[in-house]
């Protein structure tokens, strides 16, 4: 919802896991398929606590200074717990969820070498579309993207998605090898082209599925899509990375963010025997999850659901650009503001528009307005899908 930062602030609470650099299966054989790659560094080591408990995350705050004699730290999760030499560490215990190697995910060949991989950044100007990455306070980037350009060979279809993990990338890694893939079957097997939104639906429904049969399951990602189809639009999201349009010049979001302060999700959650709180005011589910829908989360499924919301649109001219971008932007962010910058390397007669640009100069507002996340911004110009 990759690149994210363990604050407390954020739904990511564990370093990222391992990348790999793969090409999803061939639906149609000419469509691109783009991953992203990073090599290995060594992580650091976890504790012992359990990223089940619901109460683990108030591990994360920092202990009172111990005064003399004192033999217990306030916050603790067992307040009458014996005095143990850990307690008096002068760093907080960290929950183990167990990590690998940092990356970034970038949309190159298979067995490719991808550049910046040490500076934590990543760009790609692609066939219709250009993204920016960049790795938060964080040594594991956690998001990913893809892209399928050139749908049944057809230049004016494709598909495109953002993806940003949460404890640890193997969600975030999955998602962006199988979510559009998954959808493009769905679609293809839906004779009813009115009954789209439910093919992305099952879609969605299909990779949590699978990513939940995975040997030893970490972690979950939130997701968000855009096929472009026959001039139709169609966004869908489950999680808080976020769509929004430039409309003649004005922001229109086309995702809702899933988190349990939303009124109907906290309904939800709920009514089906779970509990919504605040942490350091931010609204978590069980006490953990800072966002209520997304791929994975398996100790949480009972809650944090896949199902993703979906929107259509008929492109026309008014309709500009697109961009695609996970929290660590939209946090600092705001939707006009996004598009006021982007829009005047996107449109107009210049054909040397330059999309990439307007990705690094979101990138870097949200950085300098304190953003400690991992940032990933895709922009996707539709006057080329018309």
């Amino acid at each position: 919802m990759s690149l994210s930062v363990a604050v407390c602030n954020s739904p990511v609470f564990a370093p990222s896991s391992s990348l790999f650099c793969n090409k999803a299966s061939n639906i149609f054989p000419a469509h691109e398929t783009l991953t992203l790659s990073r090599s290995h560094i060594n992580p650091p080591s976890a504790s012992a606590a359990s990223p089940t408990s619901p109460f683990c995350l108030r591990l994360l705050k920092p202990p009172a200074k111990l005064g003399s004699g004192s033999d217990s730290v306030p916050g603790a999760c067992n307040r009458h717990s014996p005095p143990v030499s850990v307690l008096k560490r002068k760093r907080p215990t960290r929950i183990d969820i167990p990590v690998a190697s940092a990356g970034i995910v970038a949309p190159v060949s298979v067995n490719e070498e991808t550049p910046g991989e040490e500076s934590g950044e990543m760009e790609r100007d692609g066939d219709g579309f250009s993204v920016y990455c960049k790795r938060g306070r964080k040594e594991a980037m956690e998001d990913r993207f893809s892209a399928i350009t050139n749908l049944r060979n057809d230049p004016n279809q494709a598909i495109f998605g953002v993806y940003d993990g949460h404890g640890g990338s193997r969600a975030a890694e999955f998602a962006a090898k199988n979510l559009c893939n998954n959808i493009i079957k769905e679609i293809v097997s839906e004779r009813n082209e009115s009954k789209i939104e439910e093919a992305v639906k099952r879609g969605y429904l299909a990779t949590d599925s699978e990513f939940l049969k995975e040997n030893d399951v970490k972690g979950g990602s939130c997701c968000v899509t855009a096929l472009i189809s026959d001039g139709n639009l169609v966004v869908a999201n489950a999680g808080d990375c976020r769509a929004v349009l430039s409309v003649g010049g004005f922001a229109e979001a086309l995702t809702s963010d899933h988190r349990p302060s939303r009124d109907d999700e906290r309904n939800r959650i709920e009514n089906s025997g779970g509990y919504v709180d605040t942490f350091h005011s931010v609204w978590r589910i069980q006490g953990s999850l800072a966002v209520s829908r997304g791929i994975g989360d398996a100790h949480l499924k009972q809650w944090v659901i896949s199902e993703p919301e979906t929107k259509v649109r008929r492109i026309n001219p008014h309709h500009e650009f697109l961009i695609l971008a996970s929290d660590g932007l939209w946090d600092k962010v705001s939707n006009q503001e996004a598009v006021d910058i982007a829009r005047p390397f996107c449109i107009g007669t210049n054909h040397k528009q330059k999309p990439l640009l307007a990705c690094k100069k979101l990138v870097d507002l949200s950085v300098s307005r304190g953003s400690l996340d991992d940032i990933s911004v895709m922009i996707i110009p539709l006057s080329r899908f018309i």
